[in-house]
């Protein structure tokens, strides 16, 4: 019967685009579901207030009367004009092992791009590059953490089938959680901390600590991310739904923020316990009893991930990135932790890759964003 691709433009067909990848990796024991009511605030350009600044469309490809395959193809207006480029970007592609699919989703996004005057397909690549982003190349074997891709080789042999070649790689190291802290850093901290400064560390217990300096910690992240591939900076309206979407989940006592004599954010960390072995459990539904499983699976993982973080550009290099990992790996080491998941880190940011390396950090996973050329 051949395939028919349609775009999403209903409630029934949004359902089976959110559902399909739970039946393409239903035997995946690596993958770990979406929390689905945040999966319809995403997908839903009256709650998502990312889509204000994109074009965008949802296909799902449909064989033999069956959704068989979908993606989410994304114009970001800021970001290519910025860059003076003019680039669609593919997400949340999801096919089985079929070639005639895969291309047939391809070329009707190239369609659909070409006609808004786009040249290059990259992804893939969500509304940020604070969204999942990039296909494991390396590392399959390791379980996924949340905000992260999940895909089986044969996407990415699909995808070089048709010349999609390297964008850029994103690597994700591992890093032990020291029984002493080493040293050089102890030695970097006191010396930073003897110093007379007006300089604060803060910590927390609880989220309600946490609220008042959320728009000033995103704020700090479009001043530090502006460089970032793939970045386009927060609204305050996207700020508070990427608060919603994450605060709940992270436990208070691994966000460490520094502020200066009038409260301003000069740098920040966050970091959640990994959650993904709840999450399967409770196949992404957080009722009736979802919430439970993902917060005793947060208690009892011994893997911390790394989230997100930045330093005012003009504190740099003074110490404070240390003082915020030693303060990070003490809370660590408190609740059991033996190893830490840094994230998606570019291939290129070598200062930051060169820390990780420092703290005895090995690269375990391997992300490829790639591109092709729109004939």
């Amino acid at each position: 019967m051949g395939i028919e691709i349609k775009e999403v433009t209903s409630k029934k067909l949004l359902r089976k685009f959110i559902q399909l990848p739970a039946k393409i990796h239903q035997n995946h024991p690596n993958w770990v579901p979406p929390i689905y009511m945040d999966e319809w605030i995403y997908f839903d350009p009256k709650k998502n207030k990312a889509f204000a600044h994109c074009s965008s469309v949802l296909y799902v490809a449909i064989k033999n009367g069956e959704v068989v395959g979908r993606v989410m193809g994304l114009i970001s207006h800021e970001y290519n004009d910025k860059k003076g480029i003019k680039d669609v970007r593919f997400s949340n592609l999801e096919t089985w092992d079929d070639n005639e699919v895969f291309t047939a989703l391809v070329d009707a996004l190239s369609d659909w791009a070409r006609k808004n005057g786009m040249n290059r397909m990259v992804g893939p690549l969500g509304f940020s590059d604070k969204d999942p982003q990039g296909w494991l190349i390396e590392g399959y074997d390791n379980p996924i953490v949340i905000a992260s891709n999940c895909n089986f080789p044969y996407m990415n042999r699909l995808a070089e089938g048709l010349s999609f070649t390297k964008e850029i790689d994103l690597v994700v190291y591992q890093i032990p959680v020291p029984e002493e802290i080493p040293e050089f850093y102890k030695s970097i901290y006191k010396r930073f901390t003897s110093r007379e400064t007006q300089i604060k560390f803060l910590e927390f217990t609880s989220r309600a600590q946490v609220k008042p300096y959320i728009h000033k910690v995103l704020t700090l992240v479009n001043l530090t991310f502006q460089d970032i591939y793939g970045f386009v900076p927060f609204t305050i309206k996207e700020m508070d739904d990427f608060a919603n979407r994450y605060l709940y989940l992270i436990n208070p006592h691994f966000i460490k923020i520094v502020v200066d004599e009038n409260d301003e954010v000069l740098a920040f960390i966050i970091a959640m316990s990994d959650i993904s072995a709840g999450i399967q459990k409770s196949k992404g539904y957080l009722f009736p009893t979802g919430f439970y499983h993902i917060l005793t699976a947060g208690r009892k993982s011994s893997q911390l991930n790394l989230l997100l973080g930045g330093i005012d550009p003009r504190y740099q290099g003074k110490g404070i990135d240390v003082m915020m990992g030693m303060k990070m790996l003490e809370s660590a080491k408190k609740v059991g932790k033996k190893v830490i998941d840094s994230h998606l880190e570019l291939e290129t940011n070598l200062k930051v890759r060169a820390e990780m390396e420092k703290m005895g950090g090995k690269v375990y996973k391997v992300y490829r964003i790639y591109q092709k050329k729109l004939e």
